[in-house]
């Protein structure tokens, strides 16, 4: 968990129940905010329906969006939704704009979450730019299972999670199945060989 600055906690704090929408597409932005607990996810949706996981806003990190939307007084891109229940603090565009001029702790706050996450996101794209569904597959699947070797996920909800489609993912799962690297069951996934999985992921 990041460090929040002190002088945040100076606003209102608000509670979201889980899966209730953040901001929509297009919404303007209005407030700066900081999540103090829960998780919350950032996704951007096609024209035919397609969904695309960007990244997830963990407590004590900021939304990339909301600041780069209120430093350029912009629309956002995307979505974001709660995937449990959530506290934030929010902070108007007007505070945060003097915080930022006011106060070195907030502003390197801003700025090295910003940072931190569109190198995240930047990495995220070029995985689905340049490596293959199986790689990035494997990559996905093997960090969602570091704690445990059971993953529980449809395979629609791995694809929204990766950029890809269900029927793709379908047919990259069994291929891993048939390497022994996993098995798969209705709506889970058990890791049985960890090394053959980590075989197929980026270097």
């Amino acid at each position: 968990m990041n460090r929040i600055p002190t002088c945040i906690n100076s606003f209102p704090e608000i509670s979201l129940p889980a899966q209730q929408q953040v901001f929509s597409q297009g919404q303007a932005c209005q407030y700066y905010i900081v999540l103090t607990s829960g998780k919350v996810k950032v996704f951007t949706r096609s024209e035919d329906g397609r969904e695309l996981v960007l990244y997830r806003i963990q407590p004590g990190e900021v939304c990339i969006l909301t600041t780069a939307c209120l430093m350029g007084n912009s629309h956002y891109s995307a979505e974001a939704i709660t995937e449990s229940d959530i506290s934030a603090r929010i902070i108007p565009q007007r505070d945060f704009n003097q915080l930022l001029t006011s106060s070195e702790t907030f502003r390197e706050f801003v700025f090295h979450n910003f940072s931190q996450r569109m190198t995240e996101l930047m990495q995220q794209l070029e995985q689905i730019t340049f490596d293959s569904i199986e790689r990035r597959l494997s990559h996905f699947i093997y960090r969602m299972s570091e704690n445990s070797d059971h993953l529980i996920m449809t395979h629609q909800e791995i694809a929204t999670e990766i950029g890809s489609a269900r029927e793709v993912v379908s047919r990259s799962l069994k291929k891993l199945q048939g390497r022994g690297a996993i098995k798969l069951n209705r709506g889970t996934i058990d890791i049985i060989n960890r090394p053959a999985l980590r075989k197929n992921m980026p270097v």
